[in-house]
């Protein structure tokens, strides 16, 4: 099977690569794609190198798969010539997320809406994925009326960039900013672009997103997307309004039995998820498990996640994995 990853240097392309290798999704050829300066120069891969080539010579030896991790405007440009040699492209920007007719996926979830025909599949938002794995079987079993998210993201979510600001601050140098403001020793309330609601994009895409992946617009969704100090993965506190009242017992048996959670809640023990300790791993750890006792049927609680691999990496080839699972790439 022959697999492009496109933008392979950057530093999700980096983990994808590592993903494909730890899981031995069954690849062939590697072909490596970044932009025009790194073509020629080689990756390891499986302990073979590979040259990094270019999106017209990726193209002309029609993968069966490519997952793109190389911006919007990238994937917007270049996605389509790939599906139309037959390559079906999983796509890790948000450019092709909210157009109807592409299916929106995490596998623990939404897997069954993949057809073979589905040449274009976009991999959602980071920290949409994770609250989607956690929240999605509470869902099935109560029916959500509303979400209120706060997230606390990894500069590791903003690229290479925003790391060395943060390790260069860590050590008193002076910091080329990928932010408007210094980032170690601070936390600030701003995630994408502000719109004329007073929302962020990053925002929006946890409102927009987490109704499409779980089908159900009628969820009502709040958040606010919060950047920390810290590599290791992005946080949620999550309140969830149910329509159904829930015994919190039936709700951890609920997420203990679901796939891709790890359940993390032993606070006398002080055990409950944090970074640190979720960084390169696959899971969705969820802790901090209770009952919102300021109105009814409503429930809080708080989950991590590596952003690099079930947030970005992991999620994708899962994807793949699914569609080889069925026959559909070659």
């Amino acid at each position: 099977m022959k697999v492009a990853v496109v933008g392979a240097t950057g530093l999700v392309g980096t983990v994808m690569l590592k993903v494909l290798e730890e899981r031995n999704f069954p690849v062939t050829t590697l072909i490596p794609v970044a932009s025009e300066k790194s073509v020629g120069k080689k990756i390891t891969f499986k302990g073979k190198e590979y040259p990094i080539v270019s999106m017209t010579d990726a193209i002309s030896m029609k993968p069966a798969v490519a997952i793109f991790s190389a911006g919007g405007g990238t994937s917007r440009d270049w996605a389509p010539k790939f599906a139309e040699v037959g390559t079906v492209v999983i796509d890790n920007s948000s450019q092709w997320r909210m157009f109807p007719e592409i299916p929106l996926v995490v596998p623990e979830v939404n897997a069954s809406v993949l057809t073979p025909n589905h040449k274009i599949i976009a991999n959602p938002n980071c920290s949409t994925i994770q609250l989607v794995v956690a929240i999605n079987p509470l869902h099935k079993k109560y029916k959500i009326k509303r979400l209120i998210v706060s997230t606390y993201q990894s500069v590791t979510g903003t690229g290479v960039k925003a790391v060395k600001q943060m390790h260069d601050e860590r050590a008193g140098k002076e910091a080329d900013r990928a932010y408007p403001h210094p980032i170690d020793m601070n936390c600030f309330p701003h995630g994408g672009t502000f719109l004329e609601n007073g929302y962020t994009t990053e925002e929006q895409k946890l409102v927009d997103e987490t109704r499409k992946i779980i089908g159900d617009s009628s969820i009502m969704v709040s958040a606010t997307v919060v950047r920390i100090p810290v590599v290791g993965g992005h946080s949620e506190s999550v309140n969830i309004e149910f329509h159904k009242d829930f015994k919190l017992d039936e709700v951890n048996q609920t997420l203990k039995s679901s796939a891709g959670i790890t359940i993390q809640d032993t606070p006398s023990q002080n055990i409950y998820p944090m970074p640190k300790y979720a960084e390169g791993k696959d899971d969705v750890f969820v802790g901090r498990v209770r009952r919102d006792d300021s109105q009814p049927n409503s429930l809080n609680l708080w989950c991590v996640s590596d952003n690099l691999r079930k947030g970005a990496a992991t999620n994708a080839i899962q994807i793949a994995e699914y569609l080889n699972s069925k026959g559909w790439i070659k």
